[in-house]
């Protein structure tokens, strides 16, 4: 079909050509069918002309029998029972969902920590599980996982499996080799393990922390460092993480006043993870933010805090799939997000009962709380 204006737009077609905002970038990719939002969407970008891909002519005989073929096989599927009946054929067996392997994760994550200080890490038995856990991980999107089910006390152990999740999948954004995927998600898994050594009463104090009590908080990081030098089949980038990642590239952390490159790049990573984690997540005396905010909170601390690199990357790729996604704005209303500027991709545009709302423009209101 080639070039159309936009007035010949029609859902159903499919796009031949990616379509590019003013600025250049994407917003619809090459291949996607038009929906009947998305000419909105055209509309209020002044896009003027779209080319659509080629309809193919003819039918052979061959495409034919395909797709009768098909429609049997579909056919069959859909009366899975009765084909099943008489049948040699085996069934394939079901994959437990990223949800049972992260609260199989996150039961093996507590009986560890628990059994810390008396007993040495069953770093093998975690292993197993972390990576039952990430033969999901194309169906974990970190803006959206949620645990379905989270005792009030065991915030710590999620925490931890989250952030596992989080470093791992950050290293591979990262591009480090594939050597070291499984020691950030250790260093994410372990990275607050010295807490077992701290006072609970201090641990988990709703109110303002004492000066005593914030600098007992602070020696975590050495405790452990400690736990983990003793534990097999991990690497010392994992064990600095645990001692590090609180420390700031301008030298303004903790315990060691380490900046720059004298830290650890597990550590930089899983120090994002933690952040992150620490600010999504319910807490007994605190209500979950919403991740969006917090992306942004995590934006400002890469001026001196947080690796800039790093912290441009978590963000970019978080947000790269987010169109579809429904989400609460800040006034309450419902909406989708459907497009957004990879300069400012924590304000996307969302599409509220046909209005476009454009948090770039609209500073006043911002993505409360991801729906699904």
């Amino acid at each position: 079909m080639g070039l159309i204006t936009l007035s010949e737009v029609k859902p159903g077609l499919k796009l031949g050509n990616d379509v590019q905002t003013l600025r250049g970038n994407v917003l619809f990719q090459k291949g996607k069918v038009i929906l009947p939002k998305d000419v909105e969407v055209l509309r209020a970008f002044m896009i003027h002309q779209v080319d659509i891909e080629q309809e193919r002519t003819g039918t052979s005989t061959s495409g034919s029998k395909a797709s009768s073929a098909s429609s049997v096989h579909v056919a069959n599927e859909k009366n899975g029972e009765r084909a099943g009946k008489g049948s040699s054929a085996v069934s394939a067996p079901v994959l437990p969902s990223l949800h049972e392997e992260y609260e199989k994760m996150v039961g093996l994550t507590k009986k560890a920590f628990l059994s810390s200080l008396a007993a040495e890490l069953p770093v093998y038995e975690l292993r197993t599980q972390l990576e039952a856990l990430f033969v999901h991980l194309k169906q974990y999107n970190v803006l959206t996982f949620s645990p379905r089910v989270m005792q009030e006390h065991d915030y710590v152990y999620h925490h931890a499996v989250l952030s596992a999740i989080t470093s791992y999948q950050l290293a591979q954004w990262m591009d480090l080799p594939s050597k070291d995927w499984m020691q950030v998600a250790f260093a994410g898994l372990f990275h607050d393990i010295g807490n077992n050594k701290v006072d609970p009463q201090i641990l988990h104090k709703p109110s303002t922390l004492t000066a005593s009590e914030q600098a007992e908080i602070r020696q975590h990081t050495k405790y452990g460092y400690q736990v983990l030098k003793q534990a097999k089949a991990i690497n010392e980038g994992a064990r600095l993480a645990a001692l590090q990642h609180h420390e700031k590239v301008d030298g303004s952390g903790y315990p060691l006043q380490l900046s720059g490159t004298q830290i650890h790049i597990y550590a930089k990573i899983v120090a994002i993870a933690d952040i992150f984690h620490a600010m999504t997540l319910e807490k007994i005396y605190r209500k979950a933010q919403s991740p969006y905010l917090v992306l942004e909170q995590i934006q400002s601390e890469a001026f001196g805090k947080l690796d800039p690199a790093i912290v441009n990357v978590f963000v970019q790729r978080s947000t790269q799939i987010h169109n579809g996604i429904r989400v609460k704005l800040s006034n309450n209303q419902i909406g989708e997000i459907i497009f957004s500027d990879r300069d400012h991709p924590t304000r996307p545009m969302v599409s509220v009962e046909g209005t476009i709302i454009n948090l770039m423009q609209q500073r006043q209101l911002h993505i409360q709380e991801v729906i699904g």
